[in-house]
């Protein structure tokens, strides 16, 4: 794996953290940021190596900072398959649409995959009362809608500094 690569995705899980830590709950529960910095890192390097790895670190990240009771291993389960599910998604339609539209279809629908299957984890482990669909609507929709917006504004900034610092990214827009 490329040393650079491998920095500039340490850096987007770091802000990723800093988000999933900052942003504010929505009626107790807290939209995951942390997978738009997954999504992004997933759509700039798209290599099977760095999905894992992405997926794993994104998920021990989130089971360190999260705020949800028994959360740790779901964000540990979560993750990884998000990250793997996004990503055949991705490459699938950035076949045949542009890249910016195929990162945000991609990531509306890995945000809810994600939240089902944190939830989902949760309700299976931890018992979780009949409060999924609550929690899905307060903490799942809210994110779906916030990271299409977010990475539709940070995407093409992010491609732009790539260009500029003259560093290799296997994505154009």
């Amino acid at each position: 794996m490329n040393t650079r690569t491998l920095v500039f995705l340490a850096l987007l899980v770091g802000v990723g953290t800093v988000l999933h830590v900052v942003i504010p709950p929505t009626l107790l529960i807290k939209p995951d940021m942390m997978l738009a910095m997954l999504f992004l890192g997933i759509a700039l390097f798209p290599d099977k190596k760095n999905v894992l790895l992405l997926g794993i670190v994104t998920g021990i990240i989130t089971a360190l900072t999260t705020g949800v009771p028994g959360g740790q291993i779901p964000n540990m389960i979560d993750k990884p398959i998000t990250a793997f599910v996004f990503f055949g998604l991705y490459i699938l339609l950035a076949k045949k649409l542009p890249k910016l539209t195929s990162l945000i279809i991609s990531s509306i629908a890995g945000t809810i995959v994600s939240g089902t299957l944190f939830l989902g984890s949760l309700a299976l482990l931890f018992k979780l009362p009949e409060a999924f669909l609550a929690m899905f609507g307060l903490g799942v929709l809210p994110a779906a809608a916030l990271n299409p917006i977010f990475l539709s504004i940070l995407f093409p900034v992010v491609i732009a500094i790539l260009k500029r610092t003259n560093f290799t990214s296997t994505v154009e827009m």
